[in-house]
C-alpha cells in the first residue's frame, strides 16, 4: 500500500513538473512573439560589469540606443546606433555590415568589415531586445543540456537559464559555443536571468554570469516602433572629418623607445591592504613586475607560475609584484587575488605608471629588473610552455652574475 502511494505520489509530481514546464514555456512563446514584434527601439542602458564575488561593479555607465531589427542581416539580426547617454556624440554603429568605433579625442573612426579576423559569429555587443529574443529563441529550440525556470516575483517575472555545456555559450545573435581557451577559464557553466515586466511582457533587465565574469544590461525610458523601420547605413554616421582607419590594418604611428636597458621609472602604488609601496623600497636582486588586468585570461592563467616564482626564491634573491592596470578599485582586487590565491604583492595600478612603462592596456608584460633597477627584459604575452621558461631562466641568470 505505502509503495503504491509512494508510485502515485511520484507520478503526480512529475506530471506537475511537466505541465509547470509547458507553461513556462507557452509563457516565453508569449514574450519571444512580443519581442519579435519590436522593430525599432529607443532607450537608456544601463551596463554594469563585476567580477564573480564582487560586491559593487568595476563598469558602470549608460548609453543612449537605437535599435533597428534587422532579418537581412544572417549574423546579429540587429542593427544599432549607439549614443553617450546625453546624445551628444556617438559611440559605436553597427549596420548589419560594418562596425564603426569612434575616437573623438583623436577626430576618427575605426571601420571593421570583419574580414581581418575570421570567426563564425560577429563579437559584438548585441542591442537590448535583439539580446533577449536570441536568448528566449534559444531556451525554446535549443538541444543542448539546460535547465529554464519562470517564476512570479510579484511585479515581474524572474527567469533563470542555466546552459550545462562543456563549452560556455555567448550570444552574438544567436547563441555560439566558444571554444575553450588554451588557459583554464573556470567552470563553464552559462548562466542568463531575465526580468520580465507583467504589464507589456517585455524583459527590462538582463544578467549574464560566468565563471570569469558577471554582466547586466537595464533598459530605462523604452519607445518600441517610434523610429522609422528603414535599413541604416553606418557611413551616414562617420562625421565628414574624421579620419576614417579599417579595423586590424597597422597604420604609421610614433615609435615608442625601447625601456631594456633603461632605468626603470619609479613609483609608488597602493597594495590590497591598502598600504603604499614604492620600487625604490624594494631590496631583493632582481625584481618581476607584471603588469596585469582582472578579466585578462592569459594573466589568470600566469598566477600560478607568479605563485611558484615566490616561493622557489627568497625574499633577497626575488620580488614578484604584479600591478593591476585595468580596474584599479581596491575592493575589487582583494576580490580577485583571494578568489586566485595571489601569494605576491599585488597592486593598483595608475595612469602614470601605464604611461611611464608605455604598457597601454596590453596585458600581461613583464618586467624584468636587475639589482640596479635596470629593466633586463620585457616579456609580452603568457603561454604556459615557454614564457615561464625564458623568466625563469633570466633570473637564474641575472641571480648568477649578482653572486
Amino acid at each position: 500500500m505505502r509503495t503504491g502511494l509512494l508510485l502515485i505520489a511520484f507520478f503526480l509530481s512529475s506530471v506537475m513538473t511537466m505541465d509547470g514546464q509547458e507553461n513556462n514555456n507557452d509563457y516565453l512563446r508569449k514574450v519571444l512573439s512580443n519581442l519579435e514584434n519590436i522593430k525599432t527601439a529607443t532607450y537608456r542602458s544601463l551596463t554594469e560589469s563585476w567580477e564573480p564575488g564582487d560586491t559593487t561593479t568595476n563598469i558602470s555607465g549608460f548609453t543612449f540606443v537605437e535599435e533597428y531589427d534587422n532579418p537581412a542581416d544572417s549574423t546579429i539580426g540587429a542593427s544599432w546606433v549607439n549614443y553617450t547617454d546625453d546624445k551628444k556624440e556617438l559611440t559605436s554603429c553597427y549596420d548589419g555590415h560594418v562596425h564603426i568605433s569612434y575616437w573623438h579625442d583623436k577626430h576618427g573612426v575605426v571601420v571593421n568589415d570583419f574580414t581581418f579576423r575570421k570567426l563564425p559569429f560577429r563579437p559584438l555587443g548585441s542591442p537590448f531586445f535583439n539580446y533577449a529574443k536570441n536568448i528566449i529563441k534559444y531556451a525554446l529550440t535549443t538541444d543542448d543540456s539546460i535547465s529554464v525556470d519562470v517564476k512570479d516575483s510579484g511585479a515581474d517575472y524572474f527567469f533563470r537559464l542555466v546552459i550545462n555545456e562543456d563549452e560556455q555559450v555567448e550570444f552574438f545573435g544567436a547563441g555560439h559555443h566558444i571554444p575553450k581557451p588554451p588557459f583554464d577559464m573556470g567552470d563553464p557553466t552559462s548562466i542568463y536571468e531575465m526580468w520580465i515586466g507583467k504589464l507589456n511582457d517585455l524583459p527590462y533587465k538582463i544578467r549574464r554570469e560566468m565563471s570569469h565574469n558577471i554582466s547586466a544590461n537595464t533598459c530605462f525610458d523604452v519607445q518600441l516602433n517610434k523610429l522609422e523601420a528603414t535599413e541604416i547605413k553606418a557611413s551616414d554616421y562617420i562625421p565628414k572629418d574624421y579620419e576614417v582607419r579599417e579595423y586590424g590594418k597597422k597604420y604609421d604611428t610614433k615609435p615608442q623607445p625601447d625601456l631594456t636597458g633603461k632605468q626603470a621609472p619609479d613609483w609608488t602604488l597602493m597594495d590590497i591592504k591598502e598600504q603604499m609601496v614604492s620600487l625604490s623600497e624594494l631590496k631583493s636582486k632582481v625584481i618581476l613586475i607584471e603588469f596585469t588586468g582582472i578579466g585578462c585570461g592569459p594573466c589568470m592563467a600566469s598566477i600560478p607560475f607568479l605563485n611558484e616564482l615566490k616561493k622557489k626564491y627568497s625574499a633577497t634573491d626575488l620580488t614578484v609584484v604584479g600591478i593591476e592596470t585595468w580596474n584599479r578599485k581596491t575592493r575589487s582586487l582583494q576580490n580577485y587575488a583571494n578568489r586566485h590565491a595571489i601569494g605576491y604583492t599585488f597592486l593598483s595600478g595608475n595612469d602614470e605608471i601605464v604611461d611611464n612603462y608605455q604598457v597601454g592596456l596590453a596585458a600581461p608584460a613583464f618586467f624584468i629588473l636587475d639589482e640596479n633597477r635596470i629593466i633586463r627584459k620585457i616579456v609580452r604575452g603568457y603561454n604556459s610552455e615557454n614564457t615561464g621558461k625564458e623568466i625563469s631562466n633570466l633570473i637564474n641568470e641575472l641571480l648568477k652574475s649578482g653572486s
